[in-house]
């Protein structure tokens, strides 16, 4: 059998998604783990395994860039990510709400540990379910991060290899595997040829 990738969510399905997990019982949490997702395309593990050291400066506050360290990434990938607005607003946020913590896990469980890797996975499943978007997982959020950013290339004079690097991905015929094709995009495209 062959398994579809992830749904690759349109803003508005984006939109949905974050109204829905605002009112959770862990409001700014859950927001922070859709957009590390979403604006950083970071693995379940990933988001698991993130500590506030990746985060914040040495001055303990938050830093420009998220960096993913080699022990939580995939392979042992260590990379930077530039942290998106939303992204930073919302771990600011998070991180007032935790006290100001400089050291520990950012995304904790009931118990303030680290959540498991399968416990992030569970925690998309549940919530893709709760507002009934099908073909969802925890990989949605990493393969739009990656497919909206390949369609943003040309407006920023990039390439693919800037992608690869923030997906961290060894090979680019990976990354290309993430990227959805977009059948308007491609009809516009042949009426230009």
């Amino acid at each position: 059998m062959n398994k579809q990738p992830a749904k690759v969510l349109e803003p508005a399905e984006l939109r949905r998604v974050l109204r829905h997990v605002f009112h959770t019982r862990h409001p700014t949490r859950n927001r922070t783990m859709v957009l590390l997702s979403f604006k950083a395309g970071l693995r379940a593990c990933e988001i698991a395994g993130l500590t506030w050291p990746m985060v914040l400066t040495s001055s303990g506050k938050l830093g420009p860039t998220l960096n993913v360290s080699r022990h939580i990434a995939k392979q042992g990938r260590a990379r930077r990510v530039p942290l998106h607005s939303e992204l930073l607003d919302v771990l600011a946020k998070l991180h007032d709400e935790a006290g100001r913590p400089r050291e520990g896990p950012v995304i904790c469980s009931e118990r303030r540990r680290h959540m498991t890797a399968r416990s992030v996975v569970n925690w998309f499943h549940d919530t893709y379910a709760q507002i009934g978007l099908d073909g969802c997982s925890s990989h949605s959020g990493r393969r739009t991060f990656i497919t909206r950013s390949a369609r943003m290339l040309a407006k920023t004079g990039g390439s693919l290899r800037d992608i690869q690097e923030l997906a961290g991905h060894q090979s680019l015929t990976t990354t290309e595997r993430y990227i959805a094709g977009n059948r308007d995009a491609q009809r516009r495209l042949i009426a230009l040829v």
